[in-house]
């Protein structure tokens, strides 16, 4: 019979062996049968367990690992960076060593990276400069803007330091006074544009000129008594407690040195400076009256009754009327408290006696800087007609 003929419809008989698939048992085929793995010393060898991260070829892991093999290597240099590693920065994102030149990168804060070898940290934010400071104007200066207000502070010879006067201004007599009063005073002139001046007094009605005014120059209260002490008439002075208005510190001034008064003292907390609104109110005396600023009032009036003053508080209540006050001709000093509140508790008790001003009708209260006009003007009486 003859290879691969069918007998009796069965499978043809391969050549050599038994019907079937090649490769079963009793193929021709040497060697392990197929899909069996192997056996014996023929069998498959498996890869094993999966290494770790750090031992598998292009890992990152094995990369990073890599590095820093290098880098503990003898005779490597420090900080130097692997071929082909990448840095990481605090910003999202590394970017390769080998574009040291790219273009610089924005971080979602808004915070420029510069691209280039090696891990780096992202720049803070620079600091926004400071304005740069007005050339005319100082932080302890003070500005009088409006026509009628520089005229009536150069009148009153406020300590000025530059007269505003804004660019393409219409001349008046006003405007030609205050030019004429600040060359006589030697008060430098400078022109400014509109937004400038608009600036210099915050928006105020300036009508186109503006002062600037230089800071008061506070006397030290033991320097006013000192001075005094050493005058051949008895000392006068004149104490404000919790006076804000400053038009009310300039009329007392005035008062003051009309009176013959040594010096005014002013506390230096919640209280009323010599601004030019005070200036102006005093109609110029403060440049011959010394003021000073206590830092507390209450032990400058001590130390002045240590001296020999007698401490006289004005008061509706006081206990001694204006009329029969005989301390008038001895040192004094008269404290005068505010409108609504008067004498503080702790003034009040600091003072030798309180006195009161007799009026026809008690329900009226008077001014403090008229209250204080009103009590000078009768130590003054005192005093001139005591021998």
């Amino acid at each position: 019979m003859a290879p691969g003929k069918r007998v009796g419809g069965g499978k043809a008989i391969a050549k050599g062996g038994q019907g079937g698939r090649a490769g079963k048992a009793g193929s021709h085929r040497k060697g392990a049968p197929v899909g069996s793995g192997g056996h014996g010393k023929d069998r498959l060898q498996g890869k094993g367990p999966t290494p770790p991260a750090e031992a598998r070829k292009g890992h990152p892991a094995a990369r990073k690992a890599a590095a820093a093999a290098k880098r503990a290597a003898p005779g490597a240099k420090a900080g130097a960076k692997p071929k082909g590693e990448r840095g990481q920065v605090d910003a999202p994102g590394p970017w390769p060593s080998s574009r040291p030149t790219a273009r610089p990168r924005r971080t979602p804060v808004g915070i420029t990276v510069p691209r280039g070898d090696g891990p780096r940290r992202a720049s803070a934010p620079a600091k926004r400069a400071p304005a740069p400071k007005r050339g005319i104007l100082a932080d302890v200066d003070e500005v009088v803007a409006g026509r009628n207000p520089v005229v009536e502070a150069l009148r009153a010879r406020v300590p000025a330091r530059t007269l505003v006067v804004a660019l393409g201004l219409d001349h008046d007599d006003r405007v030609a006074e205050a030019l004429t009063t600040a060359a006589r005073l030697k008060v430098p002139i400078r022109e400014a544009s509109r937004t400038e001046v608009d600036r210099l007094t915050n928006g105020a009605l300036h009508q186109g000129l503006a002062l600037v005014v230089a800071p008061y120059d506070y006397a030290h209260p033991d320097d006013v008594l000192r001075r005094a002490l050493e005058q051949s008439e008895a000392p006068l002075f004149v104490a404000l407690d919790g006076v804000t208005d400053p038009r009310n510190l300039g009329a007392v001034v005035r008062s003051a040195a009309a009176f013959g008064a040594h010096g005014v003292i002013v506390p230096e907390r919640r209280a009323a400076g010599l601004t030019a609104a005070a200036w102006k109110a005093s109609a110029g005396t403060a440049a011959r009256l010394p003021v000073a600023r206590a830092t507390n009032l209450v032990r400058t009036l001590k130390s002045y009754a240590d001296a020999g003053v007698s401490i006289v508080g004005l008061a509706a209540e006081g206990e001694l009327s204006l009329d029969d006050l005989e301390l008038a001709t001895e040192p004094l000093c008269v404290v005068v408290g505010s409108e609504g509140k008067g004498l503080g508790r702790l003034v009040g008790e600091t003072c030798d006696v309180l006195v009161r001003i007799p009026m026809v009708n008690d329900t009226e209260s008077l001014n403090a800087s008229v209250a204080a006009a009103v009590t000078l003007a009768e130590v003054a009486r005192r005093r001139r007609t005591t021998p």
